[in-house]
């Protein structure tokens, strides 16, 4: 059995760009100036991340990790009270998606953005397994929040599908062993890079196919194993057997690497 389990913030809302109008405003309220570049910083990073790396960038006090947080969270839940920011079809296509095949929310955003999101969607009934970053060691691209979802949901990482935006987003799904799919968000485009990192891309969420998602991550570790045995590395004879070459690529994909991006 295949289980699919979706990002929430340009996947499900369109709403990265509400953190990014939220971020914008509190900074210039206190005199203080976010960028485009600052919110690509914090893509992928779980509350206690991007709290961090706000202050960080705004030369704040260590003190005012706490109350950065519980500002935009603040900000960004009280826009979803007039509803949410709809991607067309979106929900009913994740609805379809939930009368097939287990479903879960695996969520950058802090609890209580997900649960009014959630709510203002409809979705809160229909999909009752979410996890936050916040509720793991780490956010993403780190794989803690897929694997904690595949936990709860009783399913093997590698028979899980994982529906995302972007590229911190992706390579969190590949460094968790799952299947990825990538459906880039208009309003904010996945970084360069994260096409060729996903195993399938598709346009929009109604186009979602698990199982042909399943099929091509199989195809691609597969291709990536021959390559690795095919093609030894200098002064050896032989590739790895086992692999390892292949393993270790997707784990470097999967790292930190330019943070800065989504």
């Amino acid at each position: 059995m295949a289980a699919v389990i979706f990002d929430l913030d340009g996947v499900l809302v369109d709403s990265e760009i509400w953190w990014h109008q939220e971020r914008v405003a509190w900074a210039a309220s206190m005199g203080l100036a976010w960028t485009a570049e600052d919110s690509r910083a914090v893509m992928g990073a779980n509350s206690r991340g991007w709290a961090r790396i706000m202050r960080e960038r705004l030369h704040l006090d260590l003190a005012d990790e706490i109350a950065i947080e519980r500002a935009i969270v603040g900000r960004v839940v009280a826009r979803y009270a007039a509803g949410a920011p709809e991607i067309p079809g979106a929900v009913a296509a994740v609805e379809a998606v939930t009368r097939r095949w287990p479903t879960a929310i695996a969520s950058s955003a802090h609890r209580d953005v997900i649960a009014a999101a959630l709510r203002a969607t409809g979705l809160a009934r229909t999909i009752p397994i979410v996890v936050s970053s916040d509720e793991v060691a780490h956010g993403k691209p780190a794989p803690d929040v897929y694997l904690e979802a595949a936990r709860r949901l009783e399913v093997e990482p590698l028979r899980c599908v994982v529906v995302e935006d972007s590229l911190n987003g992706v390579r969190a799904g590949v460094a968790a062993g799952m299947a990825v799919v990538l459906i880039p968000n208009e309003s904010v485009p996945p970084a360069a890079g994260t096409r060729e990192l996903a195993d399938v891309v598709v346009e929009r969420l109604a186009d979602l196919d698990p199982v042909e998602a399943l099929a091509a991550a199989v195809a691609r570790k597969a291709g990536r194993l021959t390559a690795a045995a095919s093609d030894p590395a200098p002064g050896r004879a032989d590739g790895p057997a086992d692999g390892s070459a292949g393993s270790r690529r997707a784990v470097k994909d999967a790292g930190p690497g330019d943070g800065a991006t989504e």
